[in-house]
């Protein structure tokens, strides 16, 4: 993910925002539960990307990946609408418990700008829908230039959606979180239609990361730097996840990216390294075929 990339991360202050005091209030309305539900994953799993990942020899890149990971951000789905055939054929090659979480198609988002788009969205969910219960959670990235000017338009968007499918939603203009009447609109209305407030970390676009969680469920799309702090970062993460855990946070999803998208699975392994063992989970530590650090 290209989006926020800077030249020099050492002239960026990576500290996490502190806490918007919704999130609290949000999370208090449900039971501690324990062990989250924890998917982490990278945005693909193509060979030509994750060099260094896939043992020589092998044959089916998804089918490995999925021995390793147990969730993929795939964004491939923003590009074309996939045939329903593909869609069975992913869920035919993936273990029970792996999970997708696909991003919605472009001519929504930003050839029809959640307007007149009800035959697209339609056919979209209805190819998905042969992941079946892999279907996770579905994101829409809406693009920079979608300013809340457009508010309106989201409504009527979230009602177009059948009830079983409530996706992430990426903001990417800044006023959407650094407008303080327009932020308290759009977190009322996502409450509203429970829909999942997405998280971007990214070093250039700072002015995008908050920390205003809309349901019990904390969808991040990290985007590391190829830099020594990517780690540290990861740390942080860490930490405040532990703490929404505690006051209530039901599900965490996890993505990395990378510029240079060998070293995602570099660190998602640390991450989940970090994460089962601070949350008590047990997921699998992925493999590198090609063992390596990023520095």
């Amino acid at each position: 993910m290209k989006f926020g990339k800077v030249e020099n991360p050492d002239n960026i202050d990576f500290t996490l925002p502190k806490d918007h005091p919704g999130t609290k209030k949000i999370l208090s309305k449900f039971k501690k539960s324990g062990f989250p539900y924890l998917y982490v994953g990278c945005a693909k799993w193509n060979k030509a990307d994750l060099k260094g990942f896939y043992p020589r020899g092998t044959k089916d890149e998804l089918t490995y990946y999925s021995t390793q990971f147990n969730s993929i951000e795939l964004n491939a789905t923003f590009y074309r609408i996939f045939p329903a055939e593909t869609f069975a054929g992913w869920y035919d090659k993936t273990p029970d418990d792996f999970r997708f979480f696909p991003k919605l198609y472009q001519g929504i988002s930003h050839w029809k700008r959640l307007q007149d788009c009800e035959d697209i969205l339609n056919e979209y969910i209805l190819n998905a829908s042969n992941l079946k219960e892999k279907l996770e959670m579905p994101f829409l990235q809406l693009p920079q230039n979608f300013a809340p000017k457009n508010m309106d338009r989201l409504e009527p968007f979230f009602k177009m959606l059948p009830k079983d499918i409530k996706p992430a939603i990426e903001f990417r203009h800044t006023d959407w979180f650094n407008d303080e009447d327009v932020a308290g609109g759009l977190y009322n209305i996502l409450e509203k239609h429970n829909i999942t407030n997405a998280i971007v970390d990214t070093a250039g676009r700072r002015d995008l990361l908050h920390m205003r969680l809309t349901t019990p469920t904390a969808f991040i799309r990290y985007n590391g730097a190829n830099h020594e702090s990517d780690y540290t970062r990861l740390d942080d993460w860490i930490d405040r996840l532990e703490t929404w855990i505690e006051q209530g946070l039901q599900n965490i999803y996890f993505f990395v990216h990378q510029n240079t998208e060998k070293a995602s699975p570099l660190l998602s392994a640390h991450f989940i390294k970090k994460a089962n063992e601070r949350f008590g989970t047990n997921l699998n530590i992925p493999n590198m075929d090609k063992p390596d650090t990023l520095f």
